[in-house]
Parts: C-alpha cells; structure tokens; sequence
C-alpha cells in the first residue's frame, strides 16, 4: 500500500498501447453506428436484417460503445480528480466528450428505433438477451417521450462541451486550486476542512474563518458555474416537457413524488430531536446559543483511536467479516490491490467518491484521509458502493446503472455496520464518543441534506427571474440551514458557501443530488434493522435488492425487502431509531459530564 491508486486495470498511461488501440476501436464504433443510424432513419430498418435483427444490432453497438466509452472515460476522469491541472488529462477528457457527442442524434435515432419497434414486446418474450433488457428497453420507452429531434439533441450535445460540462470543470479547478491562507502559512481546501474534526476549538474556529476567507476568493466565478448550469438544466426541462427539474430528476431517479413527499414529511417531523442533540452538544462545549457551524464535527470528548493506512485496513476487515464474508474479501481486494487513493494534495477534489468499474469487476476509491474515526467510516461508506458494484458486475453492459436513491443503500449500510460495532465494543465514556460520531453522520444526512435540498429547490425557483449573485446565493443558503437546523445551530455562526464547497450542486445530468442521501440513509437503517432481526438470513435478501437496482424502480425494490416507500411509516420507523441514539446521547452526556 503506498496511499495512491492503480489505474493500471484500465491503462498504465495515454502512451499505453491499449489506450491508443481502445481510441481507435471507439473511432470505428462510432463509424458503425453512424451507419447503423442513417439507415434506419431512411428506411426504418437495416438492410437485410429483420426487425429483431436490427433491435439486436442496435444493442450490440451500444453495448460495445459503451464498454470502450465508460473504460476510457473512466480513466481519464479518475486521473483528473488527483491532480486537476494536468494537460494532458484534461486534453483527452475533452476529446472523449467530442466523441461522444459525434454520436449524440445517432443515440436518439437508435433509441426511438427500439421505443417505436411495434414487436419489441415479442422480441423480448422470445429472446433471451432482450428479456434481460426488458427494464431498460421500457425505460427507454418512456423516457424517448421527452427527446427533441435528432438534431436538436446533437446541437445540445455539442453546446454542452462549452456550457454544462465547462461549468463543471471550472468548478473542479477553482475548488482544488485555490489558495488557503492559515496561520503563517499555505494549504487547500480539503486539508483545512479536515481541521473541522480537530480536537482543539481553536484550531476548529481559526480553520473555519480561513475556509470562508478562502471562498471569498472564487465565490464570484463560481456563482458563475451554479447560475449557468441551473439555467441551461431549466431550459432542457422546459423543451423535454417535464413539469420541473425536479420532476425529471424524480424521473431520472426511478422514483415517485408519492416517496419524496413521504421521506419529507417524515424528516419534518423529526427535526425537534435533532436540534435537542445539537443543542446539548452546543452546551458541552461550552456555547449558550446553539453550536456554531464550526463546532458541528467537534469530537467529543479524547479518543486513542487515530488511524492510518494499515490500522484502517484491519479496522474494516474485522467488522466487515463478522458481517459477510464476500464483503470482506472485497474490502481486503481493496487495500491489496491499491483501489484506493488515501491523502489530500494540492490539485486533487475534495471530498469522497467510489466509482464503480462493473466490466473490469473492480472499484476505486478516493478519499481526503486525515485518520480520524470520521475518515475510516467514510472509507467504509465508500467501499459500500464498492460492495454495490459487486453485487451488478454480472449484469449485462446496459444493465449496470443504479439510480440516485438507491446509490446511497451499500454505502451506509456499511456506516451502520462499522458503526454499530465499535459502539458496541467501547467503554461507556468511549460509547459517548463514538454515538456522538454516528449522530453527526445522521444529522448530516438529515438536517444537512434537507438544507441543501430547499437551497437548490429555491435556486431554481429564482433562477428563471434573473441571475443569482453571490451575495444572495449566501442568503438563500442561509435561510436554508436556518429552516433545516433550528434553534440547533447558532443562527450567526452558519456556512454562507456551503454552495461552493459541495460539489453535488455542479453536474448539469444530476440535479437534486442531495435527498438521495436522506433516502440511502434511512433505507440502510431499515435495511439494517432487518439484518438485526433475522442475522445472516438477511445477507441473500439484501444481496438480492442490491443486485435488482439496476433493473427496478426504487419502490419495486423496496418491496423485495417489505417495504412500502409512499407512506411515511417505513421513514418514521428509520427515524425512531435515530431517536433512540439521540436519547442515549443525551442520557450519557448528563452521567459523564
């Protein structure tokens, strides 16, 4: 372990051979499916194929094409996201996105061919691959409802290399880039936000005025990228025929309002416990007037556990083995086989992601490790969808996307296991610490996510006025957090830019990228409380769901488990757990302090 990624799974470099070579096959699968494409628009079919011939041949090049496209797409992305100014990666992230536009109107040609097939339901009854794809081919269906014509989603295609997808760049770049003065010297953002977790109150203060100083300096481009990217998602929702962003996004997201509205209501609800626990840490501390944002990740109280690369690695094998074997197993693959990127640097994004790599059986991890407990759950949390792509890598290649939603599940099922575990093993003064720790996860995933979701709903909202500056996306943002956290928080210690450091705000094809976190977090927690009932019973079950959400809406695969997702029931009984952990909290804060 050397705290670095291998990429090599994919390529050693651009002058790898198989990179130039897996280049040149995309070329000619591009030049295929140009073919492909003007013959079906000029006679409905290909020549000398049948209808299910040609349903068959658009799905062979589509798979094809994306096996190439989503390997090299992916290599290049993930080198980008350790060091964002290096030429040469940006220069072949930019090509790849060309190419993909060259085959944008083609995509819509091929896709309105399989929606409008009037045998498809035949096709699909008789042969076995198609059977496979029925979820996708009705998804299609339904979504070639909302496309433009073929030329129009090529003019889209080809303005969003200059429009969304820069916007996001820049973000990217400005965010890793920037300058962060503190004390007498020089850092950058992911390090000084991981002084948030410090366990000396000066340390937390000074860092916090030095990350909003430091967003002083981008906030004006920035507000550049958020202004033009909500604008361009509003006028594409408009010209598809969606109701809202929102809505398309729920559509996206194989989701109902019906499940939305009932995760809310049932947030809303709960809200008064998590201010209590917040106020109570807020009077632990030493604060009279709710807890200052800065004190939001204090740790209570002293911890021996501090952690690095090979102590976080027999951590997680522990736990995750005592779970399920093939976790485990998975986890060990992880640490030895270097999927993992550990250490903030300059030039590398902030933050925490997995990306899945279904057609090479493998993930990679990144994360800003400062061996903290919170980094290790975080790396647990990661490896959870690490252990989501296991459960889809079998799939066929159209069949390996999972919706927003149920992207979050694996990832905080495992927070419970890790979690829930050392709570388990710990002293009671270590028990105190180590809820608080799991607390301020929920309240993330709670109060947090509720903020950033009436932010980016009023965001929009304004939006379609004129442009938002940022000085009143700090007050939207504001009034965000005060709606969201209550008397929890001290209302004039808030983060103005929480727009600015979160990154979910910035994907023009991923809108609201926030409630899924709710979602996954509650779900897990159900899911979870399921595992504890019936032991490793469970585990086939819960394998089972993960493996259906590539191919079921997020209603169907809550059924698998039991569970009706439109009612608020299931979400109030998530919630009551989270209660039960706040009582406890508050329970042992008055024994031991």
């Amino acid at each position: 372990m050397n705290g670095e990624w291998s990429l090599d799974v994919l390529y050693k470099g651009y002058d790898d051979p198989a990179f130039a070579e897996d280049m040149k096959r995309l070329d000619e699968c591009i030049r295929q499916i140009k073919e492909l494409a003007a013959e079906l628009k000029e006679s409905g079919t290909k020549k000398e194929l049948s209808g299910k011939e040609a349903v068959l041949e658009v799905i062979r090049l589509e798979e094809e094409y994306s096996l190439l496209a989503r390997k090299l797409s992916a290599f290049a992305r993930l080198k980008h996201s350790t060091n964002t100014t290096d030429a040469e990666t940006v220069k072949y992230q930019n090509l790849l996105r060309q190419k993909d536009t060259e085959v944008s109107k083609e995509y819509v040609i091929m896709n309105k061919f399989l929606a409008n097939e009037p045998n498809l339901e035949a096709y699909m009854a008789e042969d076995e691959k198609l059977s496979a794809y029925r979820f996708m081919l009705e998804e299609n269906k339904a979504e070639m409802t909302h496309s433009l014509t073929d030329e129009v989603e090529e003019m889209y295609s080809l303005m969003n290399l200059t429009a969304g997808g820069a916007w996001r760049d820049l973000f990217d770049y400005l965010t890793s880039t920037v300058v962060v003065d503190y004390q007498d010297g020089q850092t950058n953002l992911p390090a000084i936000r991981n002084l948030a977790y410090d366990p000396d109150p000066k340390v937390r203060k000074e860092a916090y005025a030095a990350e909003l100083a430091a967003y002083e300096k981008i906030k004006d481009p920035i507000a550049f990228c958020l202004n033009n990217l909500k604008a361009q998602v509003s006028m594409l929702t408009k010209k598809r025929g969606y109701e809202s962003p929102l809505a398309m996004t729920l559509e996206q997201a194989r989701m109902k309002k019906e499940t939305l509205d009932a995760l809310w209501t049932a947030i809303r609800e709960y809200l008064p416990k998590f201010h209590a626990y917040l106020r109570r840490k807020a009077e632990l501390l030493g604060h009279t007037n709710g807890l200052p944002w800065y004190d939001l990740f204090a740790p209570m109280g002293e911890t021996s556990q501090e952690f690095d690369e090979t102590s976080a690695k027999e951590y997680l094998l522990k736990h995750f083995y005592a779970f399920a074997e093939d976790l485990g197993d998975m986890v060990k693959r992880a640490f030895e086989e270097n999927w993992i990127d550990f250490y903030p640097h300059p030039g590398k994004v902030g933050g925490a992601f997995c990306s899945n790599l279904p057609a090479q059986k493998q993930s990679r991890v990144l994360t800003n490790f400062d061996g903290k407990l919170g980094d290790v759950v975080t790396l647990a949390h990661e490896l959870g969808h690490a252990y989501h792509g296991l459960q889809i890598q079998d799939h066929l290649p159209l069949n390996t996307g999972y919706s927003m939603p149920v992207a979050e599940t694996a990832s905080t099922f495992n927070e419970n296991v890790i979690m829930s575990a050392a709570i388990a093993d710990a002293s009671e003064e270590d028990r105190l610490v180590l809820i608080e720790s799991q607390l301020q996860d929920v309240t993330q995933i709670i109060c947090d996510i509720y903020s950033r979701f009436l932010f980016e709903s009023e965001v929009f909202e304004r939006r379609q006025n004129g442009f938002l500056f940022a000085d009143e996306l700090k007050e939207i943002m504001l009034d965000a957090q005060k709606q969201a956290y209550g008397d929890g928080l001290d209302q004039t210690q808030l983060h103005p830019y929480m727009w600015v450091c979160k990154g979910h705000y910035y994907y023009e094809t991923r809108n609201f990228y926030n409630f899924p976190y709710a979602f996954g977090g509650l779900f897990a927690k159900g899911l979870y409380a399921q595992y504890l009932k019936e032991g490793k019973d469970f585990l086939p079950k819960y394998r089972a769901l993960l493996h259906a959400t590539t191919v079921s809406s997020v209603e169907d695969v809550a059924k698998m488990a039991g569970i009706d997702l439109t009612q608020p029931d299931f979400w109030r009984s998530s919630l009551a757990l989270v209660a039960e952990s706040i009582e406890e909290f508050l329970a042992l804060s008055e024994q031991t302090h």
